[in-house]
């Protein structure tokens, strides 16, 4: 074996150009599939971390009836607690379950801000701040100012929204809205932060404002419109929420609250676990199409060497050693060119992973009810490198079996006529 390994390596650089063609058409494929697997995972990470973080958490309860116009954000439809014994008792119940970590209540309402020009719609999120910033990265942020303090009649705007209404951090802004019974009102707040991210909800649409103090004007005292549960682990969701549903029907609020897990609430999130399936059977063709460089060079190489071959089998090289001579030529290419792509692939991800990729621009025509984050970072893994270097090396091999089996199939007579 060692003697045919030789031998590969030898017949290897008698023609350098065609052996390092073939061994970077191997590298760039590797090296794109390091870094669109990388950016297809960081995708897919980004959107259920935003999602679970400003929309559903782990576990999210809702009222039924709240559930089918969400989008309108009725205030009529509250989370009160169950059956009359309030909110806090609710809450406590909530975290006695196994792995639930916190409960985040949320007020959501819809509310407008003259401009003199123009009413500029938007939507206020009555937030406990201290959780807010525990259980998301909303500091992060936050570029300007600081987040709201409970019992401060302040608010916290996306960059977008304060244009939209021509203030900055520090004026003072009056924003209309409906009570729970349908008064209209109007009160003034400061703003003392600026958000800026890539998720077009926070930059243009959402302002946070205490929760103690959007519950006393909107008249809805021990009540929100959500809360979200966060559990120890993501993926032990399939655990905690038939122990949720168990507690809601145990206080006889099962026909009255839903409890449904942060896919439930997302038509991309399944869609993603789809499309990262079918990513990696496009991976899997992406490097075969550069083994079509691979395998034109064994057969050339083994129709410039048939009376070679045929010498070599004269002189005693049985059939299953030339086929191993072919096979392990196209594993070292394989192997160098798979080495080098993942390289390169991993420091480009690594790379992107810092800056990011910025889709601003290609996604403002998108709705805001989408949250998708336009600035996607890559996730550059060791698994992610080996795995790409692994597919590399085993398709490439195995594509030089093909070209190999012409070669140790030669006769040796039909081989050496040549000579």
């Amino acid at each position: 074996m060692g003697f045919i390994t030789k031998l590969a390596f030898k017949n290897l650089s008698r023609h350098k150009l065609r052996t390092i063609v073939s061994v970077v058409a191997i590298a760039f494929s590797v090296m794109i599939v390091v870094f669109a697997r990388g950016l297809i995972v960081g995708m897919i990470d980004s959107l259920s971390a935003d999602h679970i973080q400003y929309n559903s958490g782990h576990i999210k309860i809702i009222d039924r009836e709240y559930y089918e116009q969400e989008r309108l954000l009725p205030l009529n439809y509250p989370v009160d607690g169950f059956d009359g014994q309030g909110l806090d008792e609710m809450i406590t119940g909530l975290q006695g379950i196994k792995n639930v970590k916190m409960v985040i209540p949320r007020l959501k309402f819809g509310a407008m801000v003259s401009t003199g020009k123009e009413l500029v719609t938007m939507s206020g999120w009555g937030v406990n701040p201290e959780q807010e910033t525990t259980f998301t990265n909303i500091e992060d942020y936050l570029v300007e100012g600081r987040m709201v303090e409970p019992g401060q009649l302040e608010v916290v705007m996306g960059t977008v929204l304060l244009e939209k209404i021509n203030c900055q951090v520090g004026d003072k802004v009056t924003i209309l809205y409906n009570t729970a019974f349908s008064s209209p009102k109007a009160v003034t707040f400061r703003i003392v932060g600026r958000l800026e991210s890539g998720l077009k909800l926070l930059n243009e649409f959402v302002f946070y404002l205490p929760l103690d103090q959007a519950q006393r004007l909107l008249d809805m005292d021990d009540q929100v419109t959500e809360l979200l549960l966060v559990t120890s682990d993501q993926n032990i969701i399939p655990r905690v929420l038939p122990e949720v549903k168990e507690l809601l029907a145990a206080q006889g609020t099962a026909d009255r609250y839903l409890a449904l897990g942060y896919k439930e609430t997302s038509d991309l999130i399944p869609l993603m676990d789809i499309m990262k399936i079918i990513y990696n059977q496009i991976y899997f063709f992406l490097v075969f199409l550069s083994c079509i460089v691979v395998i034109n060079t064994m057969i050339m190489i083994v129709k410039e060497r048939t009376p070679e071959i045929g010498m070599m089998a004269a002189m005693g090289l049985e059939n299953k050693e030339i086929l191993q001579l072919f096979v392990i030529e196209g594993g070292i290419m394989g192997v160098f060119g798979s080495l080098l792509g993942a390289v390169l692939g991993s420091v480009l991800t690594s790379y992107l992973a810092e800056v990011g990729l910025d889709y601003t621009s290609a996604m403002s025509g998108m709705s805001a009810d989408i949250i998708f984050n336009a600035i996607i970072y890559p996730v550059s893994s060791v698994g992610n490198t080996l795995f790409a270097f692994a597919l590399g090396v085993i398709i490439v091999t195995l594509a030089s079996i093909f070209p190999a089996r012409k070669a140790a199939r030669l006769e040796p007579t039909e081989a050496m006529r040549g000579i």
